[in-house]
């Protein structure tokens, strides 16, 4: 291995079709910090391992899911409450 790298001809990324592709999927998402329970990641990386995606794949999705959901208001809470309980 060399001590020093003559990165003078070399390209940058947006020069270059497959990593220009993949900044512009990049957009639109923002670096953070977040403090997670240590059980909760544990559990997001092994569902990630077990499906085969990035556990901040996984943790985007599963945000993404309930923002995305409706709040159930008392309403539809009875009416589904009511038709679980006549079921049975």
């Amino acid at each position: 291995m060399r001590k020093n790298y003559d990165f003078s001809k070399a390209k940058r990324a947006k020069d270059v079709p497959h990593l220009a592709k993949l900044q512009e999927v990049a957009e639109g998402k923002s670096r953070i910090t977040i403090n997670l329970d240590n059980d909760v990641l544990l559990a997001f990386r092994a569902k990630a391992r077990s499906e085969g995606i990035g556990y901040q794949t996984l943790i985007n999705q599963a945000l993404r899911s309930v923002v995305g959901s409706k709040p159930v208001d008392e309403d539809t809470l009875r009416r589904v409450l009511r038709e679980e309980i006549g079921q049975h």
